[in-house]
């Protein structure tokens, strides 16, 4: 089973379609194309690499194009053979003074919703609010997402550059506002800071789900307190070696974590930037970390625990993976 529970939008924007919106938009092509200017060439740090990300940002300049990028998105995912999908994105940062915060969490909902139809993968938007931004855009973005709850939207992520933004306390109105209209909670936490970022991050905004989370290893303490406190860390190691988080993949703490007791999830982070999908991420955690098929079944199941699921999305991801019923079982 394929369920991606760290994927960006931002970081799943087709080379071709940026070419198109390029012209209509009146954007140079780079000198090596659109696929070359996008992916990150080799390890460094997560300014780097998000400065990647970002150079797919003006794309998202109207609706109409936010909705085709959702919607290939999800495509693409469907052709990857994902089961569900959680597709984060943060909105303030494509708000214009046409268009607002509202309209391009709408135009992601519909995108994913027409590309759901057309596939079948179940999909659910993450809205994310962005460190650098004021807390008052951030609460913002919370009550658009608020707004859109059981619309599209099923959770709230504080997103963006840990190194050069690692507070978090600006940030808990924009949590408060997703808590109380259900969303749940995920941050990238303890990416680029130390493991405590990921304590605070459960303690301050009420995160069940911990982005990458790398440097939660480093801490014993941190990691104790993790596994007992039931907190899930959303796991993406291609995209860690990316971003200087791990020195290798072989040196991920992927395995860490699984026997600390603390369950783990997946997600591909920024696909066209690395290079990866989810499939081949699983492909790391067997080689070169050593998963076995029993960690696979563990992982599927805590992926379906922690999905930001409505309760029969939930039920059929559970039939999809152990099979239906027998009848006398019924």
């Amino acid at each position: 089973m394929l369920i991606n529970l760290h994927s960006h939008l931002e970081g799943r924007v087709r080379p071709e379609t940026a070419t198109e919106l390029a012209r209509q938009l009146g954007i140079p092509d780079p000198d090596d194309g659109w696929a070359r200017a996008i992916r990150v060439e080799r390890p460094g740090t997560l300014t780097e690499y998000l400065a990647k990300v970002a150079a797919t940002y003006p794309f998202f300049r109207s609706p109409d194009a936010v909705r085709r990028i959702a919607c290939e998105a999800v495509e693409d995912a469907a052709a990857g053979g994902l089961d569900y999908l959680e597709l984060r994105f943060g909105p303030a940062t494509h708000a214009t003074d046409r268009y607002g915060i509202d309209d391009i969490v709408s135009a992601v909902a519909e995108g994913m919703r027409e590309g759901s139809r057309s596939t079948g993968v179940l999909v659910g938007a993450v809205v994310a609010a962005l460190r650098h931004h004021d807390p008052e855009v951030n609460a913002a973005v919370a009550l658009s997402a608020a707004r859109h709850a059981g619309d599209g939207v099923v959770g709230f992520d504080l997103a963006g550059d840990e190194l050069l933004y690692p507070q978090l306390e600006p940030h808990r109105e924009a949590f408060a506002i997703a808590r109380a209209a259900g969303l749940g909670v995920t941050c990238h936490a303890a990416e680029a800071a130390e493991g405590s970022a990921a304590r605070r991050a459960v303690e301050l905004l009420g995160a069940t789900r911990i982005g990458h989370g790398a440097h939660i290893a480093d801490d014993k303490d941190v990691l104790t307190w993790a596994a007992d406190h039931g907190v899930m860390i959303e796991v993406c190691p291609t995209s860690n070696w990316f971003t200087g988080a791990i020195a290798s993949l072989e040196e991920h703490p992927a395995p860490i974590f699984r026997d600390a007791g603390i369950r783990l999830v997946l997600g591909d982070d920024n696909p066209r930037q690395t290079g990866t999908e989810l499939a081949h991420e699983r492909e790391v955690l067997r080689s070169p970390l050593g998963w076995t098929e029993a960690d696979d079944a563990a992982l599927d199941r805590a992926s379906i625990d922690a999905a930001f699921l409505e309760s029969w999305q939930r039920a059929d991801l559970q039939e999809r993976l152990e099979g239906p019923l027998p009848p006398s079982a019924v």
